[in-house]
């Protein structure tokens, strides 16, 4: 597959601080996969993801985005490929509808106004928010909320859609929605998802996944090789899945399971295959 993000040999430290914040890592991200670089805090990834904006430029090393090299000239290139979606999606809110939230980034671009209202509309249908339109976005749930920041990035039609934690803020059900809807979106628009979450939930619904630990590319894999790793995460202050966990109780109490399970869609099919079973 076609590496849409490379980084080589990345080093940063804030100014003033002795110890690096990311030390020598090396990483690419695959066009049209989804990769949720995971840590707990203090590990890098909320470092790595500002890198990634252009907020921060290595040290020593490289950062390539669509085949661009980060740097204080191509800044605005590189930003125009990815749309960021961040923690607390009311510190995105500008406008006083959800529709003129959305459009506050095409005015910005100064994208012509015909083009800019069926941007608008058709980014709110592909999150199924199209019916809020008028809405003033803080009657809205956390969920919504965090859709319609999704919205306004996509209206952008950036290449790469970063999240950075952007669901440690929300109920399950508000969770469940966004995630949903980040999967729905990768499927139908061919994005590349970059998640950067300590939520192990969360990066079990990435194609694969990149554990950061003190600065350092410590494992990479797929859920299935990661969430293996069980008393590993732990030592990082890292939890499993409850999925991931439950699977290997069920493992543990002499249940021939084929793969252990990182979803609670497999969870489900699990429990009822074994109940079938009876």
């Amino acid at each position: 597959m076609e590496k849409l993000i490379d980084i080589k040999n990345v080093s940063f430290r804030y100014p003033n601080q002795p110890k690096y914040a990311l030390k020598d890592i090396s990483l690419h991200v695959n066009d049209g996969e989804w990769l949720a670089i995971v840590g707990h805090n203090g590990s890098g990834k909320s470092t790595l993801a500002k890198m990634l904006n252009g907020l921060h430029f290595p040290e020593t090393g490289t950062v390539h985005v669509d085949g661009i090299e980060l740097s204080e000239e191509s800044i605005w290139d590189v930003r125009s490929k990815m749309g960021m979606v961040f923690q607390n999606p009311d510190n995105q809110f500008v406008g006083a509808t959800v529709e003129d939230d959305v459009a506050f980034g095409l005015e910005n671009h100064g994208v012509h106004y015909d083009v800019m209202v069926t941007r608008v509309h058709e980014a709110l249908k592909s999150v199924n928010m199209e019916e809020f339109l008028d809405q003033e976005p803080h009657h809205l749930s956390g969920g919504q909320k965090q859709r319609v920041a999704i919205a306004g990035v996509l209206a952008l039609q950036p290449k790469i859609i970063v999240l950075d934690e952007s669901t440690s803020m929300l109920d399950p059900k508000g969770k469940q929605e966004v995630l949903h809807t980040i999967r729905m979106l990768k499927q139908q628009e061919s994005l590349t998802v970059i998640s950067i979450t300590h939520d192990l939930e969360e990066a079990a619904k990435a194609d694969r996944i990149l554990v950061l630990n003190q600065g350092e590319v410590y494992k990479e894999g797929t859920p299935e090789e990661i969430f293996s790793l069980q008393d590993e995460l732990t030592e990082l202050g890292l939890d499993s899945p409850f999925s991931a966990r439950l699977s290997k109780a069920f493992i543990q109490e002499g249940f021939l399971l084929e793969k252990h399970y990182h979803t609670e869609e497999e969870l489900v099919d699990l429990i009822c295959t074994l109940h079938s079973k009876k």
